[in-house]
């Protein structure tokens, strides 16, 4: 999963003013795409990029990285001319580390087209197939987002015409939708995108637009009136600030991915009609009641404080020792400045950056049996050295509760083909919760008005909304391999 956002300031109509007449008093586009990417940041650390238009210009700047090294605090991006753009953040699920994969990605035929993608492709051989063989199309790294994008531009191209208008556009995106299956914009909505609008306050009269993964983005920016983008729906923003929604295929569910809600997204946004923060509160209370059927009296009674692991497990974790009748203590000390070390590439790079994330307060550990409370288990890394943090301060017992189910699928994930008391012993804790399924689910969608009428739950089950062929995960295991024999030199400007 990434972050994705999109801003047509309607600050000028055409024709746009030369580079000129852009001073620092002019609100660019790259200034809102830029600081809202550090708003939703925890979405993706891995690479960020920027892409605007200026008349018939596109210009770029993107590169691994965190967005404030890869944009220089803004510097990079502060005089980037154009009031129409999108940005990108990059958590990679597919691909390589390449500086190359890092987005928006670019192609100039036909017209010059930019696109940031926030999901996965399962059939992307195919598509390299069709791209080599019959578009005649060159596909330059192993992102399945500039396949994405290779499709869309060959439907435009197919259609013939010196310049497209919207329902041209909207026709492109219905071949891209024939030819590419997986988790993107899709008819399941199963990665998170909305828009919201505001006042122009440049251009009296009009108004501007902004898209993003995740409502909080917009709300900082003033922007209101914010609905989510439904499942095989799009959304045409114009010059001049009006906008076209199109249903382009008809929706086949409405199943967000429930990652988001326990893991990816900010307790402070609303997502297809969710409230984040909510449905955390709610899983502390079914992780209550999940531990008062799992474990005795006697085990409960022992416990002597609540420790979330911080921040997503923060709320969950502060309505259980509520439910608990137990002391609440933020005792591990995070620093802000260190990736999310799920996202991290490689098992040892993990491991070591947890240290320098998390501190423990030793008082609120020494003697005590503590309950530790975590979004969710995966490879296990990270949880392990948790633990041994605690033990290391003194801790005379561990339980480890995840808000989430056991996390089985795709591939070397902790809990494949393992009991739960195998995996509290890899982990070395002396007793391990997770979190119910249905449990999961309900907790999300009690309370909100929304439209959701399930969830894309397949890393917990195996079942998942689209059809996943067997060559995909063989595929993704085959690249890792690859990236561990040559991994890519990140700060080289071959890769940039």
């Amino acid at each position: 999963m990434c972050g994705v956002a999109a801003s047509p300031i309607t600050t000028y109509t055409d024709p746009f003013p030369p580079l000129s007449h852009i001073t620092e008093s002019t609100p660019p586009t790259t200034i809102c795409l830029s600081t809202r990417a550090l708003t939703i940041l925890q979405r993706g650390q891995d690479a960020a990029g920027i892409a605007v238009c200026q008349g018939s210009r596109i210009y770029q700047c993107k590169g691994n990285g965190m967005a404030a090294s890869v944009f220089e605090g803004g510097a990079k991006v502060a005089m980037l001319p154009g009031f129409q753009g999108i940005a990108h953040l990059r958590y990679p699920t597919a691909g390589t580390s390449s500086a190359l994969e890092a987005q928006p990605f670019y192609v100039n035929s036909p017209f010059g087209l930019a696109m940031s993608v926030n999901g996965n492709l399962v059939n992307s051989e195919e598509l390299i197939e069709f791209l080599d063989l019959q578009a005649r199309r060159h596909v330059n790294t192993d992102s399945d987002s500039e396949l994405l994008l290779n499709v869309f531009a060959y439907a435009l191209n197919e259609l013939g015409k010196t310049r497209a208008d919207v329902q041209d556009v909207f026709t492109a995106l219905r071949e891209v939708y024939s030819r590419c299956q997986g988790a993107f914009a899709d008819e399941y909505g199963i990665r998170p995108l909305c828009i919201g609008s505001r006042p122009s306050d440049t251009l009296e009269g009009a108004t501007d637009y902004f898209m993003a993964s995740e409502s909080v983005a917009l709300k900082q920016l003033g922007f209101s009136n914010i609905v989510d983008i439904l499942p095989g729906q799009a959304v045409f923003c114009k010059k001049g600030g009006t906008i076209e929604f199109c249903q382009i295929v008809e929706p086949k569910a409405y199943a967000p991915d429930i990652f988001e809600f326990f893991y990816f997204a900010r307790p402070d946004t609303f997502m297809d009609g969710i409230s984040v923060h909510r449905s955390r509160e709610n899983m502390g209370r079914k992780l209550a009641q999940k531990m008062k059927r799992t474990l005795s009296e006697k085990e409960i009674r022992e416990i002597d404080v609540i420790i979330p692991v911080p921040e997503t497990s923060n709320t969950a974790a502060a309505v259980l020792a509520q439910e608990l009748g137990k002391p609440f203590s933020n005792a591990f000390v995070k620093c802000r400045y260190i990736h999310r070390t799920f996202i991290i590439a490689g098992q040892k790079s993990r491991q070591s950056a947890v240290r320098r994330k998390l501190s423990p307060i030793t008082s609120e550990f020494h003697g005590k049996v503590v309950c530790i409370v975590d979004d969710s288990l995966v490879r296990g890394t990270t949880s392990r050295e948790i633990v041994h943090m605690a033990k290391e301060s003194g801790a005379t017992r561990v339980l480890f509760v995840s808000c989430s189910p056991e996390v089985t699928h795709p591939h070397v994930l902790i809990a494949r083909g393992k009991t739960t008391q195998e995996v509290a012993n890899l982990i070395h804790a002396d007793e391990l919760v997770y979190g119910d399924l249905e449990d999961l689910k309900e907790a999300c969608l009690a309370g909100d008005n929304t439209k959701v009428t399930s969830f894309e739950v397949g890393v917990f089950s195996g079942k998942y909304q689209t059809a996943i062929p067997k060559r995909y995960f063989e595929g993704i295991r085959a690249l890792e391999k690859t990236e561990k024999a040559t991994p890519h030199s990140r700060g080289s400007a071959e890769y940039r």
